[in-house]
């Protein structure tokens, strides 16, 4: 910046000696504003923000040089203030600079000592605006750096969640009276979530993960149990059983999804302690697991199995209804019914049309 972009407001109550100051600094290349008291300064100030130096008599009337000093610090304080003292007052130029003043010029003064303090003052002016700038300029560099850190784990969250839907779709694919089930209980689980007031995005997403992939431990169950046209028998039933923890396995290495795999390990808990694996009951068991077991036994109940119909959206809700306290969290319970059934429908409805655009997009 050149001197003659600086500006300097000079404030005494004496006319000769701010003019004086006034024609010497307007021959160094400055540009001045002239003052005669605090208040004419401070409105001068204000009215000129971008001011860069004041200098200012101590005593003046009304109010004093260490009051106008006090008022510009809290506008901008970063400002260079230069009192202008007698010699009686040297005392208070000294204090005032413990306050914020930069130097002091005392009367009767020298143009020449002037000059070099309102010089070095300029230099102090320049870094402080310098340094700003700089500051303003790392914020910007901050910002748009986080800006595009944020992107880069929206996009990274994104491709996670495509992928796992379409492992969900492919796990599902196997058994063709459960395609979609991975989808219809994430949009059940959610929406559930949402009525008891869960909005923590890392929650969230431990749930959305840890429902999509709740059944991947029956990558290891033989197809002729996993696509069995009858009820399966007591032995059959011992090896269906061990998907929570193959599936836990599968997951609980994986560090982005090692909170999700709680769910996959405990989908299957009673509220009562009557569940397997670990016959966990009430608190024990993961929330977000008492959130899905809720979601899962709709979609089971409403879904068509070979070897019974599908159950109505009505008979259903009785079902849940009944077994509150046993199977299921009564305050899962409670928010299920917080929505009417034509609404829960219609959230099958959606998790539906999403299963019908994955496969037409992969047809």
């Amino acid at each position: 910046m050149e001197k003659e972009k600086y500006k300097v407001l000079i404030t005494d109550d004496e006319r000769d000696i701010r003019e004086l100051l006034g024609d010497f600094l307007e021959d160094k290349g400055f540009q001045f504003f002239l003052a005669e008291n605090a208040f004419d300064a401070l409105a001068i100030f204000k009215d000129n923000p971008d001011i860069d130096i004041v200098m200012s008599d101590i005593r003046m009337p009304g109010r004093s040089g260490l009051d106008l000093l006090g008022d510009i610090k809290q506008i901008d304080e970063d400002v260079v203030v230069i009192m202008i003292s007698a010699v009686k007052d040297i005392e208070s130029a000294i204090s005032a600079m413990s306050k914020g003043a930069y130097d002091y010029v005392s009367k009767p003064f020298k143009l020449a000592e002037v000059g070099i303090i309102v010089d070095k003052a300029i230099d102090k002016r320049r870094l402080t605006l310098e340094n700003r700038e700089y500051q303003r300029e790392l914020e910007k560099k901050v910002a748009e750096r986080t800006e595009e850190l944020k992107n880069a784990l929206d996009e990274l969250d994104t491709t996670y969640l495509m992928t796992l839907e379409s492992l969900a779709t492919a796990l599902d694919m196997r058994d063709e009276e459960t395609q979609g089930h991975s989808v219809r209980v994430l949009q059940y689980a959610m929406k559930l979530a949402e009525l008891m007031g869960i909005s923590d995005p890392d929650k969230l997403k431990t749930l959305e993960y840890g429902s999509l992939l709740h059944d991947i431990g029956k990558i290891g169950i033989p197809d002729s149990i996993l696509r069995k046209p009858s009820e399966l028998n007591e032995e059959e039933w011992e090896i269906m059983r061990t998907h929570p923890g193959a599936g836990y396995k599968i997951l609980s290495n994986i560090k982005f999804l090692e909170e999700a795999s709680k769910i996959v390990l405990h989908h299957h808990e009673n509220f009562d302690g009557t569940g397997y694996p670990g016959e966990l009951k009430e608190d024990e068991i993961p929330w977000a697991a008492r959130i899905f077991a809720v979601a899962d036994a709709l979609d089971a109940m409403t879904s068509h199995r070979s070897y019974r119909d599908a159950l109505s959206f009505e008979e259903a809700e009785k079902e849940l209804k009944q077994c509150s306290g046993t199977r299921f969290d009564p305050e899962v319970i409670s928010a299920f019914f917080s929505l009417s059934l034509k609404e829960w429908e219609q959230e099958g409805q959606k998790a539906f049309d999403k299963v019908s655009k994955y496969h037409s997009r992969n047809n």
